[in-house]
C-alpha cells in the first residue's frame, strides 16, 4: 500500500503515465461498463454525497477503478489546473451527417476467431465519448458515463501530442533549432543528461537517461519526479526539487542520445521548458494562443500545474470532446480550420513522415509493430500514413488521411496500458475506414 503522502505526489503523473490505481489495489474481474458508470455507481450524487460515495481530497484512491470512471471529467475538482482559454468568439459549427449503420460494422478483434461489432466494441473499452468525422462532418458521436456536451474529459497523455505539436510548429517557423542541444536553450539543463541530448532527440524520445518509472522499486526515480511534481504541500522533512523544471535538472544521462526510442514523460516537461523559453509563454498560454482561440472552440480546456503553477505538459489537458474532433481535423487539414490556416502544412507533413522504425523497434511496442513516433505522435505501420495522440486508458485522436477520417475516443479502460485495448480498438478502427471509403 503506497503511503498517502506518496499518493497524493503521483496524482499528477497518473495523467499520462497510467498508473491504474495509486491505493495499490487491483481488479482481477472488473465491473463491466454498464455496471461501473458513474452514474449507476452513483458517485458523487446528493445534497452532500453519502459518505461511501465521495470521491475527494484528502482521499488518494481517486484515480483507481471503478472510481477512475468519475474522477476523468473532473480533474479540475481535485487538482489546481490553469485554463487553456477559447478567448470571447463564437465557437465554428460542426456539420452532422451521422450514420445509423456504423454500430452494425464488424470486425474481429486481434487475437480471436469472434467477429464484433462496432457498438460493443465501445462497451468492451469502457468509452465515455467518442465522435467520427468523415469528409469534414460528423457521421458519428456518442457520450455517456461521466461525459456530456458540457463536460470536460482528461486528455492523458494526449497532452504530449499538442506539446510536440507546437514544438514542430515552431520548428518549421524557423523559430526553434531541432538539432540545437538543449543546454544551449536551457541552461539549467547543461549538466543534466538533456544538455547534450538534441531538441529533436527530446521531441521523439530517443534521449538516453539515468531514469528508472519501475513502480516495483521504492528507490525508482518515478518517486521522486511524482514527489517534486505534486502541487500539494511538501511534508516538512522534504528537501528535494519543487516543480518539474528544477526536478528535470537532477536527471543524469545513461548510454547514447538518439540509439533508441524509450517513451519517458520527462521529456515532454523538458520538451514544455525549451518551447516556454523560446517563445516566453508559458505552454497553458501557448497552446490557447496558437491553437484554442483559433479552432473555434465551444469549451476552455484546462491544465494540471505544480506548486509553481508550471503546467503539466505530459498529461495535464482536459477538453471537451467536439474540441478535440476539431484539433483532429486540424491535423488532417494540415494546419487549416474553418478557412484559416493556423501553422504551415509542413508541421503535419513532417509529423506524417514519422520517426526511425530500427530505433522505435527496439522498444519493444508489440501492437505497434513497424511504426514509429515523432513529434511526440504516434505512427502506425499502413501503406498510407495514419497517425495518433494517445493516453492512457484510451485516450485516442486517430487521424487516417487516406480515409478522409478523424476518430477522438475517451475512456476509462479500467488498465492503463494501450496494449489491452488496441487488439479491440484498432481492427475496428480499420473497419470503419473501409467502410467509409466504399460508401
Amino acid at each position: 500500500m503506497l503511503t498517502l503522502q506518496r499518493s497524493f505526489a503521483l496524482l499528477p503523473l497518473t495523467l499520462a503515465l497510467g498508473f491504474t490505481s495509486i491505493s495499490g489495489h487491483t481488479e482481477n474481474t472488473p465491473l463491466t461498463a454498464q455496471a461501473s458508470d458513474p452514474q449507476v455507481m452513483g458517485w458523487m450524487q446528493g445534497f452532500p454525497p453519502p459518505k461511501d460515495k465521495l470521491i475527494s481530497q484528502p482521499e488518494s484512491d481517486f484515480f483507481s477503478f471503478p472510481k477512475l470512471r468519475w474522477t476523468v471529467c473532473h480533474i479540475r475538482e481535485l487538482m489546481p489546473t490553469s485554463e487553456v482559454s477559447r478567448g470571447i468568439g463564437a465557437p465554428s459549427t460542426l456539420n452532422y451527417a451521422l450514420d445509423k449503420n456504423i454500430d452494425a460494422i464488424t470486425f474481429t478483434p486481434t487475437g480471436s476467431t469472434q467477429k464484433m461489432t462496432w457498438r460493443q466494441s465501445l462497451d468492451a473499452n469502457y468509452t465515455d465519448g467518442i465522435m467520427v468525422m468523415h469528409h469534414g462532418k460528423v457521421v458519428y458521436e456518442r457520450q455517456n458515463g461521466c461525459l456530456n456536451e458540457l463536460g470536460n474529459h482528461a486528455a492523458m497523455s494526449m497532452t504530449k501530442s499538442l506539446t510536440g505539436l507546437l514544438a514542430e510548429t515552431l520548428v518549421i517557423e524557423g523559430k526553434l533549432n531541432d538539432k540545437a542541444l538543449v543546454g544551449t536553450i536551457i541552461p539549467e539543463l547543461k549538466n543534466s543528461g538533456f544538455g547534450d541530448a538534441t531538441v529533436r532527440q527530446v521531441m521523439d524520445m530517443t534521449t538516453a537517461l539515468d531514469y528508472s518509472e519501475n513502480y516495483a522499486d521504492p528507490n525508482a526515480d518515478i518517486w521522486q519526479y511524482s514527489a517534486a511534481a505534486s502541487p500539494l504541500p511538501k511534508a516538512k522533512d522534504y528537501t528535494g526539487p519543487n516543480g518539474y523544471f528544477e526536478y528535470l535538472q537532477t536527471v543524469k544521462k545513461k548510454g547514447t542520445h538518439g540509439a533508441e526510442f524509450n517513451y519517458r514523460t520527462i521529456n515532454s516537461d523538458a520538451l514544455g521548458w525549451i518551447i516556454s523559453r523560446t517563445t516566453g509563454k508559458a505552454v497553458d498560454d501557448l497552446l490557447s494562443e496558437r491553437i484554442w482561440q483559433k479552432i473555434g472552440a465551444e469549451q476552455s480546456a484546462y491544465m494540471t500545474v505544480d506548486a509553481k503553477g508550471t503546467p503539466f505538459a505530459g498529461g495535464g489537458v482536459s477538453a471537451g470532446l467536439h474540441d478535440m474532433a476539431r484539433i483532429g481535423s486540424l491535423m488532417l487539414n494540415k494546419g487549416e480550420i474553418n478557412g484559416h490556416r493556423l501553422f504551415p502544412a509542413a508541421v503535419v507533413d513532417s509529423i506524417e513522415a514519422g520517426g526511425d522504425k530500427k530505433v522505435f523497434a527496439k522498444s519493444g511496442y508489440d501492437q505497434l509493430k513497424n511504426g514509429s513516433y515523432k513529434s511526440m505522435w504516434w505512427l502506425f505501420n499502413n501503406p498510407t500514413p495514419i497517425y495518433a495522440a494517445r493516453g492512457v486508458h484510451g485516450q485516442t485522436v486517430y487521424v487516417d488521411p487516406a480515409a478522409d477520417m478523424v476518430i477522438v475516443r475517451f475512456a476509462s479502460y479500467p488498465e492503463a496500458s494501450n496494449g489491452k485495448i488496441d487488439p479491440t480498438s484498432l481492427p475496428a478502427y480499420s473497419a470503419l475506414a473501409n467502410y467509409l471509403i466504399k460508401k
